[in-house]
């Protein structure tokens, strides 16, 4: 049993490095994305989240869309609570702050790709175009973390 969990620990530490060393950088006009990555799925899974920080060096601006290849639809989406029960509701924008940051993050603000065309292998990396209102487009190289990397957005609760 101490084996397992010291094999788990193992894995979950050296996936995090990973996750940090493959991360992303883009910039397109005052806005610079950092640390973009997403999750392996499983076959016949037909969601899956993305997840950045923003920061914008200008004025204020907005993350209005965003689209890939790996994807039917990329949609902007939140999670907030309601009273007891966390739900998640697609919406029209995210604001990205003047001279500020945002976090795209497991259980706030995130991107969720729908109708997965194929199942994203842990390594791989997935393009995924954002479009600002005034900064423009950018295209950032998403690299996919294995599951369970850093818990799971979309998931029941963390099992311990």
């Amino acid at each position: 049993m101490a084996r397992n969990t010291l094999l788990k620990a193992l894995l979950i530490s050296a996936v995090g490095v990973f996750g940090l060393a493959n991360a992303q950088n883009a910039k397109v006009g005052s806005v610079e994305i950092e640390n973009a990555y997403t999750r392996a799925t499983v076959p016949g899974q037909m969601a899956a989240g993305g997840f950045m920080k923003i920061e914008n060096k200008g004025k204020a601006d907005q993350l209005v869309s965003a689209s890939s290849p790996v994807a039917g639809e990329v949609q902007l989406h939140e999670m907030a609570m309601e009273g007891n029960v966390m739900k998640m509701r697609q919406v029209k924008d995210i604001a990205v702050p003047a001279n500020g940051a945002v976090e795209l993050k497991p259980g706030g603000l995130h991107l969720m790709f729908m109708n997965i065309k194929a199942p994203l292998a842990a390594g791989e990396t997935i393009p995924v175009k954002l479009k600002f209102a005034k900064a423009g487009e950018v295209e950032v190289k998403m690299p996919v973390n294995a599951m369970g990397a850093q818990g799971s957005a979309h998931g029941g609760g963390m099992k311990h």
